[in-house]
């Protein structure tokens, strides 16, 4: 038997277009989506506004489930990140950071990454493929789950914040993305404030101001460097897009203002890219642009051919920053104990033949094991 369609990720025109296939009207619709996205039903059965029948019917065509939890785990700190698994067997992770004024949400969107940036251990993973946007949307819910926030709270959200900063290169999917978080952002179910989100890119530069214009988030851009020279090494991607073409399409971002500024992401390497005349460089480089510097303390894994900056080297960077009238917070680690910190993510998915995806979703059907959609 093949696996139920999920009716999560699905837009509000495609939920009534499946609805009419069942005949019903369109406001079943809406009654789903209430119950999918504000009250985080897992089942059919406990959508209570719906008569028996047409649950019973919903239930045999249809699917709520979640992806699989195929490890939770708890950091000293109270980070949390999840290790979820998808129908056709494939993993990502996501990641939960309490704060004291917020709760934020790393996302995934790719299993893998088609890039290879040399710090960041997810880059150490190639591409296996796109995530949908259930599996986005799916991730969103599962922390929703663990955190106790049905129905969407309006106030004293564990969850406040969603950083597209997870496993993959959120514009190399940007269809499911943008479908994700209008589905996220919906004031109707989720109910996640555009202010709220933040995308985060290495630098696909024709697609940034498509973001601006039809998703409105906040935008964040993976620099590290500010040469190209020194940035086509720690990003390859700058050798397609360079320093020069990124940067102007930052000026030309939509929303980007003093009261929703550009965050550049800088990720500070011991010898590399941390001297104080980088730090210039780097003011010079950005110059009119609102934006902030987030410093990114190196997170170490397995392997990794890099040293975290010393605490005097990430200072005076930070100080030059800020004398130019840049705020340069530098992020605190986070989860570091259970690799869920800044570029530590990875699973141990690997490409499967066409036949093996295929293959999985039906035996997980036969064992009764639950599938995402």
């Amino acid at each position: 038997m093949p696996a139920p369609k999920t009716l999560i990720g699905l837009s509000r025109e495609e939920l009534v277009a499946e609805m009419a296939t069942l005949d019903a009207a369109p406001f079943r619709a809406r009654q789903l989506w209430h119950w999918i996205y504000h009250r985080g039903a897992r089942d059919f059965a406990a959508m209570t506004t719906l008569a028996k029948s047409f649950r019973a019917q919903l239930a045999e065509r249809y699917s709520v489930a979640r992806p699989v939890e195929s490890r939770a785990q708890v950091s000293s700190d109270g980070t949390r990140k999840w290790l979820l698994a998808f129908a056709d067997g494939q993993e990502a992770e996501c990641v939960h950071i309490p704060e004291e004024d917020r709760g934020t949400l790393c996302v995934s969107s790719q299993v893998g990454c088609t890039l290879t940036c040399k710090f960041c251990h997810t880059g150490t993973q190639r591409l296996v493929r796109n995530l949908d946007a259930s599996e986005i949307v799916g991730q969103i819910m599962v922390a929703r789950d663990a955190l106790g926030e049905w129905p969407s709270p309006k106030d004293d959200r564990q969850l406040t914040n969603i950083v597209l900063m997870g496993m993959g290169e959120p514009l190399y999917n940007y269809d499911s993305v943008a479908k994700a978080m209008t589905i996220a952002m919906d004031h109707e179910g989720l109910s996640v404030s555009k202010r709220k989100i933040t995308l985060s890119t290495a630098g696909v530069v024709p697609m940034i101001a498509r973001v601006g214009a039809e998703l409105g988030v906040n935008l964040a851009i993976s620099l590290h460097a500010v040469t190209d020279e020194l940035r086509d090494v720690l990003v390859p991607l700058n050798k397609k897009y360079p320093l020069a073409e990124l940067i102007a399409a930052c000026r030309a971002y939509p929303t980007a203002s003093n009261s929703r500024r550009i965050t550049f992401e800088y990720v500070m390497l011991k010898g590399v890219n941390d001297s104080p005349a980088d730090a210039r460089a780097l003011v010079k480089l950005i110059a009119g642009i609102p934006a902030k510097i987030n410093l990114i303390p190196f997170n170490p894994w397995p392997g990794a051919p890099f040293e975290c900056s010393t605490e005097h080297a990430i200072s005076a960077f930070g100080n030059i920053v800020n004398t130019a009238g840049y705020a340069s917070p530098v992020r605190t680690p986070r989860g570091r104990d259970i690799l869920a910190a800044c570029g530590q993510l990875k699973s141990a998915s690997v490409k499967l033949k066409a036949s093996e995806r295929l293959k999985q979703p039906a035996e997980a059907a036969i064992s009764g094991t639950p599938a995402a959609g």
